[in-house]
């Protein structure tokens, strides 16, 4: 909503630049996608390292509230 909020807002500035923003915004969203994805993946390698280093304290009944 804030984002509409503020395109509206830039529309009733400089409706050029904010027709130009409506055009381009699906193609920068299509340029970020494979940069999420990289991040989504690496957040999930870095998980699953956590959670190696993590087993044996959790094996020995160390940190139960994490």
């Amino acid at each position: 909503m804030a984002k509409f909020l503020l395109w509206l807002l830039l529309l009733v500035v400089c409706w050029p630049l904010a027709l130009l923003a409506l055009v381009l915004y699906p193609f920068v969203w299509l340029l970020a996608l494979p940069f999420r994805l990289l991040g989504i993946a690496v957040e999930g390698i870095l998980e699953l390292v956590k959670a190696l280093f993590l087993l044996p304290a959790r094996l020995l009944g160390g940190a139960r509230g994490a």
